[in-house]
């Protein structure tokens, strides 16, 4: 198998992978994976409008408001009035959707911990940097700048 049909054939089975963690595991309970992701990249950038996020998270603008929407009424987001253009909201993390980002991030972080049970911390480092690798391509590739930096 050459390099390309290896990484194409192991994104595959990462993405049902990560279906299965999603279903298996209750880390996605206090926010879903949508969320966290919007919270994450709020908690990178700091507060930015609906239009900035999206290209952040390399989705479409009304897709973002919905989630936005969403997570207003969860009470995990606001929104407030753009200084200079009030007609463009600002979105911001509130405490609460601050929190439960962390908590999800440290319930990510245990199960990893927990897979990935003795091994080496450089080993652990080529597979963070290659997926740090593959999501760059993908961020060039479709002009988009997901997280993390």
């Amino acid at each position: 198998m050459d390099a390309l049909d290896l990484i194409e054939a192991h994104t595959a089975v990462m993405v049902r992978n990560f279906e299965l963690l999603s279903r298996r595991t209750d880390i996605y309970d206090e926010v879903d994976r949508a969320g966290y992701l919007l919270l994450r990249t709020l908690e990178a950038t700091g507060p930015a409008d609906i239009t900035t996020l999206a290209a952040k998270l390399g989705l479409d603008p009304s897709t973002v408001g919905r989630q936005v929407s969403a997570m207003t009424t969860a009470g995990l987001v606001e929104r407030a009035p753009a200084t200079g253009d009030r007609r463009r909201s600002i979105v911001v993390a509130t405490a609460e959707g601050q929190a439960r980002a962390r908590r999800v991030h440290d319930r990510r972080r245990a199960n990893l911990a927990e897979m990935f049970a003795g091994v080496p911390e450089e080993q652990l480092r080529v597979i963070g940097e290659s997926f740090a690798r593959y999501n760059q391509a993908v961020a060039r590739q479709y002009d988009v700048s997901l997280l993390p930096d």
